[in-house]
């Protein structure tokens, strides 16, 4: 009889790796795999979310009915996403490219994303009316009252109001222009101390849409020339939308 280095009968011979063992790691590295798979799956469903950062390429279409007003809208106009759905609000918010005006898709993603492209969005709030007068009505009833005596030239045909200091409109400006066959233009801003300083919300105006709209709508400073565009625009692009 054979014996051992010990001296003992020699060992039994026995598999390094059991059979049960040997499902247990296959079935470990199996887990593994599948939670890899997971992880990546999860991953790039998070990283296309913080891309899109709330924005939606999506153009299904809500019915928002604000007072006596009906629009439809496609959502990837709709700013916020707790306003994408068919609804009965008092408001809604808007973005949309300049000049096109088109809300956010693949081909307009960067100019969402790029701060330093402040005058290629217009952003757009939508409410029933709460005053009996847009900007341009309040002109002279109101606005006039707290202009300065000394008025100057604005770009393309505007004309520049410097407010008086004790007003509630203190550190801002407004600008007026006169429109052939339609009440005279007014829009009041805030305006950068640099035009590299400038935001898509430098100036703001509201106009009355439909039965019972306000539109109110921001833009860049570096727009201004353009106000007529902007304003004929705007009206349009909300006045298409609503729903007779």
């Amino acid at each position: 009889m054979n014996t051992t280095l010990n001296g003992g009968p020699e060992a039994e011979l026995v598999p390094l790796l059991s059979q049960r063992f040997a499902y247990k790691a296959i079935a470990v590295v199996a887990l593994l795999a599948t939670l890899a798979v997971v992880v990546s799956l999860a991953g790039r469903w998070l990283g296309e979310n913080l891309a899109l950062a709330g924005h939606t390429s999506s153009r299904q279409t809500y019915d928002i009915f604000i007072g006596q007003d009906h629009l439809r809208l496609p959502a990837n106009v709709i700013r916020f996403e707790n306003q994408r759905a068919t609804s009965i609000t008092g408001r809604v918010d808007l973005y949309l490219t300049w000049p096109a005006l088109e809300g956010y898709s693949d081909k307009t993603r960067h100019l969402f994303a790029d701060v330093s492209l402040p005058e290629k969005l217009i952003f757009l709030q939508i409410a029933q009316n709460t005053m009996s007068r847009d900007m341009t009505g309040r002109l002279e009833p109101i606005y006039r009252h707290i202009f300065e005596d000394v008025a100057r030239d604005g770009p393309a045909g505007l004309v520049k109001h410097a407010v008086r200091p004790n007003s509630g409109y203190a550190g801002e400006v407004f600008f007026t222009g006169d429109r052939a066959g339609r009440p005279p233009y007014v829009v009041r801003c805030l305006l950068p101390k640099s035009i590299e300083a400038s935001t898509s919300a430098d100036c703001q105006r509201d106009v009355h849409v439909g039965k019972d709209l306000t539109v109110l709508y921001r833009f860049s400073s570096k727009l201004l020339a353009q106000w007529r565009e902007i304003d004929n625009s705007v009206e349009t692009f909300v006045r298409k939308r609503l729903v007779p």
